[in-house]
């Protein structure tokens, strides 16, 4: 359950409309590596892990994306807002416009909707988290070329503090890996699911799945 704090998590205001800026500022909507696939990815990928630290920081991660979620749906949005038709042309915003007036609909700076397809929940704790570390890196990444293209201070500063936070997400899911890795044969990480192999169960491990293989060979 979640508790609605009418605030953004780091303030946006945006004084003059920049429907250009707005094209490329949406991939961290709905793009590939953006902030809703982020938020979505994180709390589905809680229910498997095992481990209550582990479950805490995703669940903290996945909470604070969809606070990013909606600091990057109010930087298009203050970006578009009382738009001419002229500037909608010169800006190169026409065919969004045509779909979605100046509504905020999440999709990549190339135009493609977001989709699912670009997250993944495994229900493999060790990997989610590589999921989830390589995630953060490119987000951090797409921040970076962001900024590479973006001069106004008024957006530049709420995409720096964006950034700054993937890069914490980046370190406390390196706790997380820590905290599961602790858990399992420090030989083989790999040998076990913890979401799946460490339950009381006959279910067979994936470790001696392949030495039945191997000793039904010989």
């Amino acid at each position: 359950m979640w508790s609605y704090d009418k605030r953004l998590q780091y303030p946006v205001n945006i004084k003059n409309p920049d429907p250009q800026t707005a094209k490329i500022v949406i991939t961290q909507l709905g793009g590939p590596d953006g902030e809703i696939g982020a938020a979505m990815r994180y709390l589905n990928q809680r229910y498997a892990m095992p481990y209550k630290e582990g479950k805490a920081i995703l669940t903290d991660i996945g909470t604070e994306e969809l606070a990013h979620q909606e600091m990057i749906a109010a930087i298009v949005y203050q970006l578009t807002r009382n738009l001419t038709p002229e500037q909608i042309k010169e800006g190169g915003f026409d065919a969004y416009f045509v779909d979605h007036t100046t509504g905020i609909y999440p999709q990549s700076a190339a135009g493609i909707p977001f989709s699912a397809s670009a997250l993944q929940s495994k229900g493999d704790p060790i990997t989610d988290l590589f999921e989830d570390l390589a995630a953060e890196q490119k987000a951090r990444t797409t921040y970076d070329n962001l900024l590479r293209l973006i001069d106004n201070p008024d957006v530049r500063e709420p995409l720096k503090f964006l950034r700054a936070r993937e890069i914490v997400h980046f370190q406390r899911f390196g706790d997380a890996l820590r905290v599961v890795q602790d858990h399992l044969d420090s030989k083989n990480y790999y040998a076990f699911n913890p979401a799946v192999d460490l339950r009381k169960s006959p279910r067979k491990t994936a470790a001696s799945a392949e030495t039945d293989t191997t000793e039904k060979s010989e």
